[in-house]
């Protein structure tokens, strides 16, 4: 094996370790969602859908408010340093929600969890964006995504688990945060380990860096950056969190069967195309410094047509036959996954386009503020619109035409990269 070689095997093992962390990240928040019937009559003080989408906002709004001053940390602290604690912080909280009792002491641990959690993504994709630079960025943005959605796969089958008497949805929050908490040790010391080979490489292409963490935050593409990452969370995060139980009323389905037709067909699409959408913008981008942005357009515009499909399909007053309602919402939410993924593996590379590598943490943060704040706002409205019965045919349409403004946004971002030989 060559010189070149070495840092760049190191590079991508860096990876596959954070693959586990990026599943769990995802896994713990999903289960949830999808054990929500489970969890709403074993704590009948949750009451009402208000509550309930209380609850998936307050990870929400505690994931946003920490997300400010995570790049923060990650200097000060070390990105593998933080990435190990808040793995081993968020599992304990993770296994602590098993335990709770009242809808109240939900509140807070769900409140800890997104604390913890917050610590995770901005810092994990600075980290990768910052060994891998060039023709490999999005493609290892994308692999370590593809973690995260199979996270939430595997939190789709966690309704059977909670219709399972030896386990219920006790044991399994239980049985994920000892996972993580085992994990987290020696997560740690490989991590730096093989993060250290890759301390001397040369940074060609980069944007030049004064270090402070704080550079290029005040410009006018950052600020469509923030605005095209917030508004498809709108529909994303309601899709996430509230399909499985719409799936479940909609279509008269058992919460396990509810929770896996929400996710599977929808991550599994994501997958792929957040593999496929890593490899086109990384040749794109070779030939066209704004590949990255256009792939990223590509997938936000496939959105319009899905939400407004499964907004359709899952309308309460629809007369369509029930096997064709299914069949147009699976549709919709495949379409919606292919245009996910695009969107996906490019939002950190589009960033490093535009920042320099000790402001990406800061900044992926401040996206996730927004972003994330914004997404526990809708969980909330969502449970008010459903109980005021506002049709899921509006909601969704509305959710439709806002990625249509996200569209023309990022095509109006101005790549600032020092030169076009990287494209970093």
């Amino acid at each position: 094996m060559t010189t070149a070689e070495k840092p760049q095997s190191a590079a991508w093992f860096c990876v596959l370790l954070l693959f586990p962390v990026a599943l769990l990240n995802y896994l713990d928040r999903q289960m949830l969602a999808t054990m929500k019937t489970s969890v709403m009559h074993d704590i009948p003080s949750i009451i009402n859908q208000e509550n309930w989408g209380m609850l998936l906002g307050m990870f929400k709004w505690t994931y946003a408010i920490v997300s400010l001053f995570v790049g923060i940390i990650a200097l000060r602290v070390g990105h593998v340093r933080l990435i190990a604690v808040s793995l081993f912080v968020w599992s304990l909280t993770t296994w602590a929600t098993g335990h709770c009792q009242t809808y109240h002491q939900l509140l807070i641990v769900r409140g800890l969890m997104g604390f913890s959690e917050a610590c995770y993504i901005p810092t994990a994709l600075a980290f990768i964006a910052t060994i891998h630079m060039g023709d490999s960025r999005s493609k290892a943005v994308g692999l370590h995504q593809i973690g995260i959605y199979s996270g939430v796969i595997l939190g789709a089958f966690s309704g059977y688990a909670a219709d399972v008497p030896q386990l219920g949805w006790r044991g399994a929050f239980s049985v994920a945060g000892y996972i993580g908490i085992i994990y987290a040790i020696p997560l740690y010391f490989l991590l730096g380990k093989y993060s250290r080979r890759l301390a001397t490489q040369k940074k060609d292409g980069e944007i030049s860096d004064n270090g402070s963490g704080f550079q290029g935050l005040i410009q006018w593409s950052f600020v469509l950056m923030i605005l095209y990452f917030t508004l498809p969370a709108l529909a994303g995060w309601v899709i996430r969190d509230w399909m499985p139980a719409i799936i479940k009323t909609r279509f008269n389905m058992s919460q396990g069967a509810a929770g896996v037709n929400a996710v599977l067909y929808f991550q599994c699409a994501a997958i792929a195309s957040a593999m496929l959408g890593g490899w086109i913008a990384d040749r794109w981008v070779k030939r066209n410094i704004r590949g990255r942005i256009y792939t990223s357009a590509i997938g936000m515009s496939l959105l319009v047509p899905a939400l407004i499909a499964v907004g359709i399909a899952t309308g309460e007053g629809s007369s369509m036959p029930m096997s064709t309602a299914l069949s147009l919402c699976i549709g919709g939410l495949i379409l919606f996954g292919c245009g996910w993924g695009f969107f996906d593996c490019n939002n950190m590379p589009i960033l490093c386009q535009i920042m320099p590598a000790s402001s990406r943490a800061t900044a992926y943060g401040i996206l996730n503020f927004f972003s994330i704040s914004c997404g526990g706002l809708a969980d909330w409205l969502f449970g008010v619109l459903k109980d005021r019965q506002v049709s899921n045919e509006t909601i969704f349409t509305i959710f439709g035409l806002v990625s249509v403004i996200s569209v023309v946004l990022i095509l109006f971002v101005r790549p600032r990269t020092a030169t076009s030989s990287l494209q970093s």
